[in-house]
C-alpha cells in the first residue's frame, strides 16, 4: 500500500491516480464498513482500475460507525459541531502526525509558513466545546507563529479591534481565522480598514444567524474589515486536509485532494456535464479510515480542479465548514 511519503509527493495525476488506487484497494479490504457498503453495492474492488469508477462512502457511516482501516487505536478523536439532539460525527484518528503534515504543509502552500505572521482566531463556537479538528490546527499554527499578539479572541470583541488597529498602523502581516457569525457580529459594531490583512472565514452560522448567500456575507465582511476579498477554508471532521478560497468562493485543493461530483439523483454516476452535483471528496491523508467521502454538499467543479460550494442537501445537518446556503 503507498505510504504518507507518498501521499505527500505527489506532483501531478498519475502520481494521485497511482495513490488513490493503492490506498482504495487496501481499504475496501481492511475499512470494515467500507468493505461492506462496496459489497452491498455489488461492486468488485479488483475491477476498479480508474479514480472515477471508486465508490465514495456515505459521509453518515461517521456518525454510526467507526471508520478505520487499520488495527491501530486512535490517538486522538475529533468530533463535529451540532445542536443538542444531534448525533455527532467522530473521526478516529490512529495518527495524529499525518493531520499534522498535512494541514502544516497545504497552510504553507496556500499562505506561506505561519512563522512571521500574526495569526489571530475569532472562534468562540469551536473553543467553547471538545474535539473539534479545526482547534487543533490552529492552535498548531499559533504555536509556529513567533508573533507575540498571535492568539484567540472569545467573545472580546473590543480586544479584538484594539488589535487590528495596532497591527494596522504597524503593516504587520496578519491572517484573522474566524467563525463566519462571530465575523458579522464584529462587523456589525467595528469597522477597520486593513486592506493587507487576510480575513478567512470557516463554517457557517452555526445556528446562531440566518443562513446567507456567499455574495451578501462576504460583501458585508470585506466592507467590515476594509479588505477586498475574503478567504475561506473547505474542510470538515471527518477530513484531514482543508481546500482553500482566495475569493469568489472558488476552492483549490492540495496535491493530495481532490473534489468530484455525483450526480443528485443517482449517486453512482456524474451529473451531467457542467451541471452542479453532490461533492465527493478524495483526501489521501485519511489513509487510515475512509480517503473516499460522500460529502452532503452541493457544488460545482472546474476543469483546473477547482470547485464551488453552493449549499447543502435538503434535510442535512447543518453542521461543517462553508454551508452557506447559495
Amino acid at each position: 500500500m503507498s505510504t504518507t511519503a507518498d501521499i505527500f509527493s505527489i506532483s501531478n495525476e498519475t502520481d494521485f491516480n497511482n495513490v488513490a488506487l493503492s490506498i482504495f484497494r487496501h481499504q475496501a479490504s481492511n475499512c470494515e464498513i467500507y468493505k461492506a457498503y462496496i459489497e452491498n453495492l455489488h461492486i468488485i474492488p479488483e475491477r476498479i482500475n480508474k479514480v472515477k469508477d471508486i465508490p465514495f462512502l456515505p459521509i453518515s457511516f461517521f456518525k454510526t460507525h467507526e471508520v478505520l482501516s487499520t488495527g491501530a487505536k486512535p490517538e486522538i478523536v475529533f468530533s463535529s459541531s451540532g445542536t443538542t439532539g444531534q448525533v455527532q460525527s467522530r473521526h478516529l484518528v490512529t495518527e495524529v502526525a499525518i493531520y499534522e503534515q498535512s494541514f502544516n504543509t497545504a497552510f504553507e502552500l496556500f499562505y506561506s509558513h505561519p512563522e512571521n505572521t500574526c495569526i489571530l482566531a475569532l472562534l468562540p463556537s469551536y473553543l467553547e466545546r471538545d474535539g473539534s479538528s479545526l482547534i487543533y490546527m490552529v492552535d498548531a499554527l499559533l504555536k509556529q507563529s513567533k508573533h507575540p499578539d498571535s492568539g484567540y479572541f472569545l467573545h472580546n470583541h473590543d480586544d479584538l479591534y484594539l488589535k487590528l488597529q495596532e497591527l494596522q498602523k504597524k503593516g504587520t502581516k496578519t491572517i484573522l481565522i474566524g467563525v463566519t457569525y462571530a465575523l458579522l457580529d464584529f462587523v456589525e459594531t467595528f469597522h477597520i480598514d486593513f486592506p493587507e490583512m487576510i480575513v478567512m472565514e470557516t463554517g457557517g452560522m452555526k445556528g446562531k444567524r440566518k443562513e446567507m448567500v456567499r455574495e451578501e456575507l462576504h460583501a458585508q465582511l470585506s466592507a467590515g474589515f476594509g479588505v477586498q476579498m475574503i478567504h475561506s477554508e473547505y474542510g470538515m471532521t471527518e477530513l484531514l486536509s482543508q481546500g482553500y478560497s482566495n475569493g469568489v468562493g472558488i476552492f483549490n485543493c492540495p496535491p493530495w485532494m481532490k473534489i468530484l461530483l455525483r450526480d443528485t439523483n443517482d449517486p453512482l454516476s456524474p451529473p451531467q456535464h457542467g451541471q452542479s452535483g453532490g461533492i465527493n471528496v478524495i483526501d489521501l491523508a485519511n489513509i487510515n479510515s475512509c480517503a473516499f467521502i460522500a460529502t452532503q454538499d452541493l457544488g460545482k467543479a472546474y476543469q483546473d480542479g477547482s470547485f464551488e460550494v453552493l449549499g447543502r442537501f435538503d434535510n442535512s445537518d447543518i453542521r461543517g465548514c462553508n454551508l452557506l446556503v447559495q
